[in-house]
This record gives structure tokens, sequence and C-alpha cells, in this order.
């Protein structure tokens, strides 16, 4: 049995943690609220983030960074995405020497435009090969309840891929792995800002027409930048690129999609942001990956309107007609 630390007590970093326990794993998950810690520890339950759901015996919580991560052999990371390189860096003496960390964070840094595998690497201060991904159709809620789903495990070192998919396979929890990093994070990043704009579509009573166009042309964008960066153009046609997509743009259990409707239905930025009860990634991530696609000469028009919409106070009708009065083109996966 392998000791696995959680680094977040959130609705993915505790159904992330079942999916471990489930697998056969030994799981302490850290949390900032005393309240939840106690929950899971007294309760077998997490009620802030997953009310009704009783969690395996065996996971245990601790609000103490360095109790979670003494003696673990891979380190889980699930707080939210602007917030971890200060939290890597005040716990980074506590991390096992040798220990694998595994990211499911779907977003970019702000003001570096890094990638969560590269803040890793340097807050951290470990190489590559010591860091893997898991991305994929991920809703949480679902997950907790043990519905089936596939996912993916990417990392640059082939057999630390295939170790964490052993150790995280269930009955209904199907990892495949993959080396394409790259891939898998712009995937896992640039679906969030493209299911709040359909999420805006959809609040604004747009239809499946619609929301079909924005979810195929915000795949073609994604893949853009990802091959830009380096990535396996065949990323994004798997779970890591439409399987995500496709769930965080159409469920509503999606956080992003759920932030982008309250602003289709009329409520105003700060409305939205008061009425999200967790991190939308989304929203703090459009603007980085909006900067990364025009350092690398890439187009990004529907990245670029979620950021007038959120940011610059442009109205979601205005957005639409943006969307449909650019140039006529063919199309293809990596047309502009």
């Amino acid at each position: 049995m392998s000791r696995v630390a959680v680094m977040g007590s959130g609705s993915w970093g505790t159904a992330f943690a079942m999916v471990l326990a489930d697998a056969g794993n030994d799981v302490v998950i850290w949390s900032r609220e005393l309240e939840v810690a106690d929950d899971i520890n007294l309760r077998h339950r997490n009620e802030s983030y997953h009310p009704g759901i009783d969690l395996p015996p065996g996971i245990a919580s601790t609000t103490s960074p360095q109790d979670t991560l003494a003696g673990a052999g891979v380190v889980v990371l699930a707080v939210p995405a602007q917030v971890l390189r200060e939290n890597l860096q005040a716990w980074g003496s506590a991390v096992e020497p040798g220990a694998v960390l595994v990211s499911l964070m779907k977003g970019i840094e702000l003001g570096s435009t890094k990638r969560m595998s590269e803040v890793i690497g340097e807050a951290a201060l470990v190489e590559a090969s010591r860091v893997a991904v898991v991305s994929g159709p991920n809703l949480a809620r679902e997950i907790a309840q043990r519905q089936p789903t596939a996912t993916t495990v990417a990392s640059p070192d082939r057999q630390l891929a295939q170790r964490l998919q052993e150790q995280c396979t269930t009955d209904y929890f199907r990892p495949y792995w993959t080396t394409d990093v790259i891939g898998t994070e712009i995937g896992g990043a640039v679906k969030n800002v493209i299911a709040l704009a359909n999420g805006i579509a959809a609040g604004m009573g747009l239809g499946e027409n619609t929301q079909a166009s924005l979810i195929t042309r915000g795949l073609a964008e994604m893949a853009r930048l990802g091959v830009a960066l380096g990535a396996d153009p065949l990323t994004f046609q798997g779970l890591a690129g439409v399987g995500d997509l496709v769930a965080t743009c159409q469920s509503p259990l999606s956080r992003n999609r759920t932030f982008g409707f309250n602003l289709g239905r009329g409520l105003s930025v700060e409305e939205t942001i008061a009425a999200t009860k967790q991190t939308c990634e989304g929203y703090k991530s459009c603007q980085p990956i909006l900067a990364l696609g025009r350092a690398h000469g890439v187009d990004m028009p529907i990245t670029e309107q979620v950021v007038e919409v959120v940011h610059h106070g442009q109205s979601p009708r205005q957005m639409a007609a943006a969307f449909m009065s650019r140039d006529t083109k063919p199309e293809s996966l990596l047309a502009e």
C-alpha cells in the first residue's frame, strides 16, 4: 500500500482521494479548514463539497501540511492554480525526497503564463520526470458518486505515467497514459475558457447549434495553441481534449459553464463571483491563456472575447456578434 498526500480538500481533490483509496492506497488529505478535516476524520464525509456521500473509511485528514506530506511517495496537488506557487514554496521542505508530484489543476499561471507542471518544477525544485498531470472529463461530483469515467495520466517519464495509471485504476475510474504533458495541460486549461463562453451562450438562451459551434471551434483554438507549444495534435481528439471539453461545456455540474451561464442570463461579473462558491479557473486563466497565444502567434478569438466580457466590461451580446462577424475561411482543426 502506498501513502499518498492529497493537498487540497475541495471537490476534485476529495473525489480523487476517494479514487486513490478505492484503488488501495493509504490517503491523507490536507485541508485548510479544520471543520472539513474533522468532518472527514469523524464522519467520513466532506459535506462542504460532496454532501451525502460517504468517503472510504481509510481516508484521513489534517490541517498540517507537514503531517500530510510526511512519508508520502506521491503528492497530489489540488489547490487553485493561482496559489500553487506560493503553497509549494511554503511546503517544499516537507516533500519527501524523490516523491512524485501530481497536478490536478487546470489553469495557466498569471504573469508567468506557465503551465502547472512548469510551476511545480520551478517552485518545488524537482525535475520534469518526477511530475505528472491528471486530466480528462473529471466532473468531481460524478466521480465521487463512483459513476464510470476515463481520464488521462501524463508524464514525460513513461514508466511514471504507467505506474500512476495502475495506482488510480478502479472499477469506475479508468486512466489512460501519455507522455504528452503539454497537450494534456493545454486541453485542461483552455476547455475552461471555452466552457465559460458556452455557458454565456446558454445563459443568453442560445441553442444547441450555437453551443455545438462554440465547442467545435473551441477545440480548434485549443489544438492550435497546443501544437504551437509542441503538443501532439492527436491529444486534442482524446480524453484530455474533446472529452474534457464536452463534459465541461455541457454539464450543469461544471463551475466554468455555470459562471458563464450566470453572466449570460444578466448577472454582472461581481454578482457572478459572489454566487460562485468554488474556484472558476476559466475566469482567472483566460488572460494568461490569451497572452500565451499572442506570444506564440496563435489566434484565439473565443478566448479573446471571454477576456473582454469578464475583465473589460463587454456585454455577452457583443461577444456573440464579434464571433459571428469574423472573416469566413476553410474549416480545419488547426486553421486560424
